[in-house]
């Protein structure tokens, strides 16, 4: 038991497999724009978006919205652009099915020659799966306020596709609720967390994201409540220019993949100022990502904030995670990979002035990522991982190394830099620990100023 203090150590170890997380999301599908009524003046103009990979397998094709809602009436246009849900049928009972009349609201607000709100008005509302869709009128998206709570459908059988609400093809969203209100809970814990895939497994068969982002750019979502998502609670796929702030997300430590935000396909985004405690990883950052920035988050319960490519993706580059309170969880920053995984690469990260407080495994690479026990342990990841800077770590954790490299033995990890690493071992009446644990290659390990 000694304390732990290197500079400039490079460090070159052989054998190990390796491992890549992917997430799934839905296929985007566009509609048509509607014929325009007397032009209004136009708004700011945005480039046109590139098509976007297919999310999902073809077997999860988009499920056509469910009609159980009462008939929306003829409600008149609010002359400040407001399109009120219960003004088109939703009934704020808890009990009254509404996603066919909130479907009616949103296609008057994006039809609407000039400034709109869509706007759920305070109470409760039992809503099935459904998709806002754009482009709107001008090519500009309504902007979305939630005052009210909303409640998903708990049989998973009401979901054909993997998401409860999904925003589709729209640009300049703004999504806004507020301290007490903005709340949207997936009722994970009816049945989906039940599923015997979830229970003898580590991913359940079904997820269903609660709330998605499909080719959606220049967004900003703030002041919202992610509660019990039957999968994860808040996905963005292939969008761009996204700021999500003030968002707070809450799941059972034990709820299996309820992952608080994942990134895949998407650039420029930029998460703060939240506080996320889920039964998975509070960010998890996917294969195509760039440009991504985590900061100011309280992550805990849960697997920290996590680095993952699956077979076949794009590469992952440009992340930076600062300022960052990590609490009670099973890791605390982690980049993982599949074994078996085909040559592509993740590098241009950063991790710097965090805390951890009781973190099992407070800094981690693992390239042997197999969480089903089902991988292909015998081939080596081929996931280049490399230009990993952490920085100004500290804090305390619970396990006998605080900081492992599980590097793939074909294509090493390369230029890790450990900088003022100050974690210590909480065993009681245990000295300070001196534990690093590196297997596989590993080219270019510095280790500065650090004890732990």
């Amino acid at each position: 038991m000694m304390a732990f203090s290197l500079r400039n150590i490079v460090a070159f170890l052989a054998l190990f497999h390796a491992s890549i997380v992917v997430a799934t999301l839905p296929s985007c599908q566009t509609c048509g724009s509607p014929e325009p009524s007397p032009p209004a003046p136009e708004p700011e103009a945005f480039p046109p978006e590139p098509e976007v990979p297919e999310p999902y397998p073809p077997e999860l094709a988009p499920y056509p919205e469910p009609d159980q809602s009462p008939e929306p009436s003829e409600a008149p246009i609010d002359d400040d652009g407001v399109f009120d849900v219960t003004n088109y049928g939703a009934v704020a009972d808890g009990g009254t099915e509404c996603s066919s009349a909130f479907s009616a609201a949103w296609h008057a607000a994006c039809d609407y020659p000039g400034n709109s709100t869509f706007y759920i008005p305070e109470g409760t509302f039992l809503v099935g799966p459904i998709s806002f869709r754009g482009p709107c009128y001008n090519d500009r998206s309504p902007n979305v306020e939630i005052r009210g709570t909303l409640f998903a459908l708990s049989s998973l059988s009401s979901f054909k596709s993997s998401y409860w609400i999904s925003f589709k093809n729209l640009q300049g969203l703004t999504l806004i609720g507020g301290p007490e209100y903005g709340k949207l809970d997936g009722q994970g814990a009816v049945e989906a967390w039940k599923e015997p895939s979830c229970e003898k497994s580590a991913r359940c068969k079904k997820l269903i994201t609660s709330i998605d982002f499909i080719n959606v750019s220049h967004a900003t979502i703030s002041n919202i409540t992610l509660s019990n998502s039957k999968g994860f609670h808040l996905g963005l796929h292939g969008s761009k220019n996204i700021k999500i702030y003030n968002v707070k997300i809450i799941a059972p430590e034990d709820s299996p993949n309820t992952d608080g935000i994942h990134v895949s396909n998407s650039s420029n985004i930029s998460i703060f100022s939240s506080t996320i405690g889920v039964g998975d990883d509070c960010v998890s950052i996917g294969p195509g990502s760039k440009n991504v920035s985590v900061s100011n988050i309280r992550c805990g319960p849960g697997h920290g904030i996590s680095l993952g490519k699956y077979k076949n993706e794009k590469d992952v580059v440009g992340i930076n995670v600062r300022n960052c309170t990590i609490n009670g969880t099973e890791n605390g920053i982690r980049m993982k990979t599949w074994p078996g995984d085909r040559p592509s690469n993740a590098y241009n990260m950063t991790f710097e002035d965090i805390v951890m407080v009781n973190v099992s495994n407070p800094i981690i690479i693992d390239q042997e990522y197999c969480p089903s026990h089902k991988c292909k342990s015998n081939e080596p990841s081929m996931v280049k991982l490399k230009d990993i800077f952490i920085k100004n770590i500290n804090g305390t954790y619970s396990t006998k190394s605080a900081v492992i490299f599980l590097c793939s033995s074909e294509a090493p990890c390369e230029n890790v830099q450990l900088v003022n690493i100050n974690l210590n071992y909480l065993v009681p009446n245990s000295p300070r620990q001196g534990r690093l644990n590196i297997k596989g290659f590993l080219n270019g390990l510095q280790v500065i100023n650090s004890r732990f």
